[in-house]
């Protein structure tokens, strides 16, 4: 499946418009004390499990939303737009929310 932040694919017109898509995904704070409790990890100020941890929220948070497009009869998404959400009583859980169009080109 294509998926894209532009609105349209070069070369490749749009057949058919199914409408907003989306994956969520929520890491809850125990995750991130996990992480840290291990403070070797930390190099430079990055951390490799946080960075680990948050990209496979990310990519968790694209498979749901291409199944989705999916089920629609979609074969891409364009106009994807990523956001990072801190949510919960205190910032306690970070959320990775994705959207985009579903179409099939």
């Amino acid at each position: 499946m294509i998926v894209t932040t532009t609105p349209t694919v070069e070369g490749r017109p749009v057949a058919e418009y199914y409408g907003v898509v989306t994956g969520e995904v929520i890491i809850g704070a125990n995750i991130f004390r996990d992480l840290f409790a291990n403070i070797s990890d930390i190099v430079g100020g990055r951390s490799g499990s946080y960075e680990r941890a948050l990209g496979k929220a990310r990519e968790e948070a694209f498979s749901e939303m291409e199944e989705k497009a999916a089920k629609r009869g979609g074969n891409a998404v364009v106009g994807v737009d990523i956001d990072y959400e801190v949510i919960g009583q205190n910032g306690s859980m970070l959320m990775v929310s994705v959207s985009g169009t579903a179409v099939r080109i």
